[in-house]
């Protein structure tokens, strides 16, 4: 009742301020609008079908997802944990399949994520792993080589406890676009990703389009650091990641629907 009781009185508040504007003749002060949220289906259209997921979307079984990354998966940059990418594809992936479970649990820990991929992926027995790397290897000293192998061991981890994957290359930032070996980064994760076929979320390219092409600064969807996401762009990103786990997932669904029912015409004419 306390806090009932608290909003009327902001809301009173707010009115009895905005009467006050009017009544002095004095426009109130405009605020500013967030940008739309833009994310070109040819940028983040996922190319390969999330079977697993899939199958358990339509099973109703638990659809379990692990977002596997360092500080910008764990939400640096967002105004809070719920601000966060992961708890924001998860609200977003609740309003696209409502009436099957799902979770994201957020494995966003600084250091190295092979290294404790047993503990707090594996053993948590997901059905798809968001895997969001690169960034951290640009900056702190890139070695093609080194990161090819580290790209292809995770991805085999992934893969040998049965869960789809979903690369994520690295933010479209000020810190980040400054090193040269980004371009090289991105190719790589794409390349690797096309060889060992499993799935890329392009970031990259997303976040360069809100910059280049829609015009959104820098400062609209980066905290002050330069490099992390603030709320607008972990949730602006959330939105696009969800629209592509939905519909690589129905994608699966519909080609299974498809050959089932080829299957059964089939049966059907035989006998």
């Amino acid at each position: 009742m306390r806090h009932v009781r608290k909003g009327i009185c902001c809301a009173a508040a707010a009115g009895a301020i905005a009467l006050g504007y009017l009544a002095a003749g004095v426009n109130a002060p405009a605020v500013a609008a967030d940008p739309p949220c833009v994310a070109p289906a040819d940028l983040v259209r996922l190319d390969l079908p999330l079977e697993r997921t899939a199958r358990h979307l339509a099973s109703r079984k638990l659809t379990l997802i692990v977002a596997l990354g360092s500080s910008s998966t764990a939400g640096s940059g967002a105004s809070s944990v719920e601000a966060s990418y992961p708890r924001r594809l998860m609200v977003e992936l609740a309003r696209r399949f409502p009436t099957e479970p799902l979770m994201v649990l957020n494995r966003g820990i600084a250091g190295d994520m092979l290294a404790r991929f047993d503990d707090t992926v594996a053993s948590e027995h997901p059905d798809l792993v968001l895997w969001q790397l690169g960034t951290n290897a640009v900056l702190r000293g890139y070695e093609h080589g080194k990161s090819d192998s580290v790209i292809r061991e995770g991805i085999r981890r992934i893969k040998a406890i049965g869960a789809d994957a979903v690369l994520i290359d690295p933010q479209y930032a000020p810190k980040v676009i400054a090193q040269r070996q980004v371009e090289d980064m991105v190719d790589l994760i794409s390349s690797a990703a096309a060889q060992e076929k499993v799935d890329v979320f392009h970031r990259f390219a997303l976040m360069r389009h809100w910059h280049e092409h829609e015009g959104v600064p820098f400062e609209t969807f980066l905290s002050t650091d330069g490099l992390h996401m603030n709320d607008w762009g972990h949730s602006c990103f959330a939105k696009a990641l969800a629209n592509a786990i939905a519909d690589a997932a129905a994608l699966d669904q519909t080609s299974r629907k498809d050959h089932l029912e080829s299957e059964a015409a089939t049966t059907g004419e035989a006998h």
